[in-house]
């Protein structure tokens, strides 16, 4: 199976299946003499693993982090860095019910087609539960980059039609909110209406949709490339490859078909120093495909859970129609437990990203070689 890695410098690869022993992250090209232990990793891996609210699946697992290989006397080597999570809960039997047939909004059909076999125990590899996996590995990219003052700010920005109006700045938007509420609401008001409505889709054994809104501050300007690897190219694509992602925009989105050049441009002013800055960032920080200093703004739509426990009409292997009901644990919402993965790929791109830039100027190959 292809596309389990990617990245350039920082190369990311994930292994493993839903109702496997473990899955995992190797992350080489990483630098040595960061400080490095589990703790950091993990603190980033409860944010994301199941059990923990009202709307979240009961599948128990602890995701525990152990780090194989990378890390020597607590510090990275400069070696790939090999961590798993090892699987504990898994209710296969939850599954037989579907062995010869196929989800609706799932990646089964088109599975099976593909590779002529399928793991039907919660979908295998292709199961949101290797994001565990990419967490792990984003969590060490952002560690690094924080210390480089840049700072990640992702949340819930809407549940089904109950939308967070708050901006980050004004009274009512709280930051703390966003590791402390079930939603990943940084608004009481909000997480309070976004229960309420999750409540009723339970009651009907349907599920929701939402969107995340991630803000990167701090990012300096010049980072990505102007034609195939643009920054915002590489964000959208690390983006999309979360399962339940359906929409990525930058900026002001969809939006700019609708604008004038006028006010869609982002006025260049003087910030008082030798730094420039803009007026305004319709172009979510990202102009030509480079970082223009100003904040990276992204909004990712998130599709409804698809394993629902309503009758729902599907076909079996051999083509005949079937009707469906789906049982066992599953999030009526997944847009909560999203926000970690989306916060640590972006880490993981704008890391290799800004890697990559080390080499743009010969001033700065010179410099780093004491050569200048």
């Amino acid at each position: 199976m292809a596309g389990s890695s990617f990245g350039t410098i920082l190369r990311v690869t994930t292994f493993g299946e839903s109702h496997g022993a473990a899955i995992g992250a190797v992350l080489d090209g990483f630098p040595a003499g960061m400080p490095l232990d589990e703790a950091d990793i993990q603190a980033y891996l409860d944010r994301r693993k199941p059990g923990r609210s009202p709307i979240a699946t009961k599948r128990a697992e602890s995701d525990a982090v152990e780090i194989l290989s990378g890390v020597f006397e607590g510090q990275t080597e400069g070696t790939p860095i090999a961590m798993l999570i090892r699987n504990h809960d898994q209710h296969s039997g939850d599954y037989r019910n579907l062995m010869d047939c196929f989800r609706p909004g799932h990646a089964d059909y088109g599975y099976a087609v593909k590779y002529g076999i399928r793991d039907y125990r919660g979908g295998g590899r292709s199961s949101g539960r290797e994001t565990a996996a990419r967490v792990a590995a984003g969590a060490v990219a952002e560690k690094f980059l924080k210390s480089l003052g840049i700072d990640f700010l992702c949340y819930v920005s809407a549940i089904g039609p109950v939308k967070v109006h708050a901006q980050p700045g004004d009274p009512d938007f709280d930051r703390s909110l966003i590791l402390s509420t079930p939603t990943a609401m940084p608004q009481a008001e909000s997480n309070e209406e976004a229960l309420r409505y999750l409540s009723g889709c339970m009651a009907e054994r349907d599920s929701s949709g939402g969107e995340i809104t991630l803000r990167i501050h701090g990012v300096p300007a010049g980072i990505g490339d102007p034609v195939m690897n643009k920054l915002d190219a590489r964000l959208a694509a690390a983006m999309m490859s979360i399962g339940a992602v359906k929409d990525v925009a930058v900026g002001d989105g969809a939006a700019v078909s609708e604008a004038r050049g006028s006010n869609n441009n982002d006025a260049f002013l003087p910030d008082g120093g030798n730094g420039i800055h803009t007026a305004s960032n319709h172009a979510g920080g990202i102009l030509g495909g480079i970082s223009d200093g100003s904040d990276i703004l992204m909004r990712l739509s998130v599709k409804p859970t698809p394993s629902i426990a309503r009758p729902q009409q599907t076909v079996d292997i051999a083509g005949q129609p079937r009707e469906l009901v789906i049982t066992g644990r599953h999030d009526p919402v997944i847009v909560p437990r999203a926000v970690v993965v989306a916060e640590t790929m972006a880490a993981l791109v704008l890391m290799d990203s800004m890697m990559m830039n080390m080499s743009a100027k010969a001033e700065a190959i010179r410099r780093f070689y004491g050569r200048v």
